[in-house]
């Protein structure tokens, strides 16, 4: 898969809520980074399994029910793309809307995620669910802070 079409399909993969699925997308020593993760809040996941476990309860966090506004934009570089996409559903413990953007950069080899940058507002995040420790505590627990 090019990698334009791996960051498609991982989109889909999180709308359908296969999270596992979207883990196995990483190339084993592959590289999750969240460079505006706030305090208490993991900034970096090493290696596909501490993917899968960060992402392990996210379907009983948000009810994702729509990636709008996505464009998978391709680089000068083969291996590296940027996907603009906005994430929308449900909060599933308040029934509160849930609607963030995202920036990706991510960087693709012999079809594997190799390292996946993640520019989100932990700021909106947090409103999104209810407050800063929700967000803490609902995500922390995966990776390094």
């Amino acid at each position: 898969m090019r990698p334009r079409e791996l960051v498609e399909h991982a989109l889909k993969l999180l709308l359908t809520k296969e999270m596992s699925a979207f883990a196995e997308l990483w190339a084993e020593d592959g590289v999750l980074e969240f460079p505006f993760a706030s305090p208490g809040y993991p900034s970096r996941l090493d290696g596909r399994a501490a993917v899968r476990a960060y992402l392990r309860d996210y379907p009983d966090i948000v009810d994702l029910r729509a990636i709008t506004e996505q464009r998978v934009h391709e680089t000068t570089d083969p291996e590296v793309v940027i996907a603009e996409f906005t994430a929308e559903g449900v909060v599933v413990r308040t029934g509160r809307p849930y609607r963030l953007s995202y920036v990706a950069v991510v960087t693709v080899r012999d079809g594997e995620i190799r390292h996946y940058r993640d520019y989100w507002s932990p700021l909106a995040a947090a409103q999104a669910l209810g407050g800063a420790d929700e967000l803490t505590a609902a995500f922390a627990g995966g990776g390094d802070a």
